[in-house]
């Protein structure tokens, strides 16, 4: 089977391996179950910043949420292109989910709307039920959180990890009314890295499945 030989050829660097390792050592107490605790060793690997302990917040249902959903194939829709490139090739490696970067769906913005903000609404016309990865752009995120609040059919899973200044904070507030299964990075913190950290230590976990 294509997943079985997927399996087999997964392998994490050395390197990765002994920074886990540091990481285990030094992240102290916390109250993170295997699974979440898989997340934000990835996350903080990637940032070398152990804060992120605190800062990743999931909804009770969210990681079986997302592995079901990955391991069924159902679309991946990104805010941007880095953090498309930056699962790109665990996706392709694993469970060949359809990846779309919202920001390359539309080449004009809607008046009064962002280029991305405008993707993130055409892909959900098409793709409703798909796993969003939001690390870059706010704006995305709130249009999300707009739309599911009028429709019965969520999405499989929001990765809500958008960084910066403006408009960040209630992006990530309007995240954590709606219902849908989610992980958010609270704070002001997140980016692409973040976000595509996030869905790659999701991916393992569901090839571990």
């Amino acid at each position: 089977m294509k997943r079985e030989q997927s399996e087999s050829t997964i392998q994490i660097h050395p390197i990765m391996e002994q920074s886990f390792a540091v990481i285990d050592r030094e992240i102290g107490a916390h109250n993170l179950s295997d699974a979440e605790y898989a997340i934000v060793r990835r996350v903080i690997h990637t940032t070398a910043d152990f804060e992120f302990k605190h800062l990743v917040s999931f909804s009770p249902d969210a990681i079986n949420a997302g592995i079901t959903a990955l391991r069924r194939g159902v679309p991946i829709v990104t805010d941007v292109s880095m953090v498309k490139q930056g699962v790109v090739g665990l996706v392709t490696k694993t469970f060949h989910n359809p990846l779309l970067s919202a920001v390359e769906q539309v080449s004009t913005a809607l008046p009064g709307k962002t280029r991305t903000e405008t993707g993130i609404l055409q892909c959900y016309e098409k793709y409703p039920h798909a796993i969003y990865v939001i690390g870059n752009a706010p704006t995305a995120l709130l249009a999300l959180c707009d739309r599911i609040t009028t429709t019965s059919i969520l999405p499989a899973l929001v990765i809500g990890a958008p960084v910066g200044f403006i408009s960040v904070l209630e992006s990530k507030a309007a995240l954590a009314q709606t219902s849908v299964a989610q992980i958010r990075v609270e704070s002001r913190k997140g980016g692409s890295a973040v976000a595509a950290a996030i869905l790659n230590a999701l991916i393992m976990l569901a090839l571990q499945k």
